[in-house]
């Protein structure tokens, strides 16, 4: 049997430690029926680096969702996350648009 749908995808970026990532990666897609990849990164900006990850959604066939309902997915992940690793901001790119989200005050 071959499956196929369109194809669309979510990737968060946030940095934090890769084991952490994991497992809260691993607790959220238990409880709400997932499936995501979880790929360690490094993040080299000016003036130093820091460890992080890149979580992928994608329109996975054997069980497919709308883009919308994918991209909701996406962000509450990405809430969670932030939590759990500790973190102020992160970046949710979708194919056509990206998302940076942060708890920091911005300057006006």
């Amino acid at each position: 049997m071959r499956c196929e749908e369109q194809s669309y995808y979510a990737a968060i970026w946030i940095a934090g430690d890769h084991g952490h990532a994991l497992g809260a990666c691993r607790a959220y897609c238990m409880d709400v029926g997932l499936c995501v990849t979880v790929t360690p990164t490094i993040y080299v900006y000016t003036g130093g680096s820091e460890e992080g990850v890149c979580v992928r959604l994608i329109n996975y066939p054997r069980f497919p969702v709308d883009q919308e309902k994918l991209k909701a997915t996406a962000l509450h992940l990405a809430d969670h996350l932030r939590c759990a690793l500790c973190q102020h901001s992160y970046s949710v790119e979708f194919p056509d648009t990206t998302v940076w989200d942060t708890l920091r005050e911005q300057p006006t």
